[in-house]
């Protein structure tokens, strides 16, 4: 019986340990979501500095001070391509956003790093981002469903989608 227990135990604990493993993962590359976007002909990147009143509305949006200096993106025309991490409960989250007129065209986890949480990825939670702006307030257009499990990993796709959009706002003023 002792050995049965403990086989079982063996079992679960293996099981558990590779289905926190198979949530970390390169989904697809910067270089291939870029030249996916833009149909193989990526324009060059640019960048938005984080600096005064923009610096102060990432860091409301991301809840935290940001990290880093500047964002690159990459824009032709009325689309935007944005390639941004946020902090899921440990590990940065990589995740591309394409905008055009204003709206979310799609939204892809890049890379995830955390050992769970990872449902974030598959298009049953991505696709509710379809179509979504930013409204007053730097909110989003519309309610995104949360996952049991995964909530730290769904507000970070939330901030970013936001922070996307909110930046892409500022880069077509920079641009007039």
């Amino acid at each position: 019986m002792k050995r049965i227990r403990f086989t079982l135990l063996i079992f679960s604990v293996t099981l558990l340990a590779s289905t926190m493993l198979n949530a970390r993962g390169v989904y697809q590359s910067r270089e291939a979501f870029l030249e996916e976007t833009f149909n193989g002909s990526v324009p060059k990147a640019e960048v938005i500095w984080l600096s005064g009143e923009i610096k102060q509305h990432a860091s409301e949006i991301l809840h935290h001070k940001p990290n880093f200096l500047r964002v690159r993106y990459w824009a032709l025309g009325s689309k935007s391509a944005w390639v941004l991490n946020e902090i899921g409960k440990e590990q940065p989250i990589t995740v591309g956003i394409v905008i055009e007129n204003k709206k979310i065209k799609h939204l892809r986890v890049l890379e995830f790093r955390e050992s769970r949480g990872d449902e974030v990825r598959h298009p049953f939670f991505t696709k509710q981002f379809l179509d979504v702006q930013l409204e007053k307030e730097n909110q989003l257009s519309k309610n995104i469903d949360g996952i049991t499990g995964a909530t730290l990993s769904v507000r970070a796709l939330k901030s970013l989608a936001t922070l996307a959009l909110y930046l892409d706002s500022k880069r077509k003023l920079k641009a007039q």
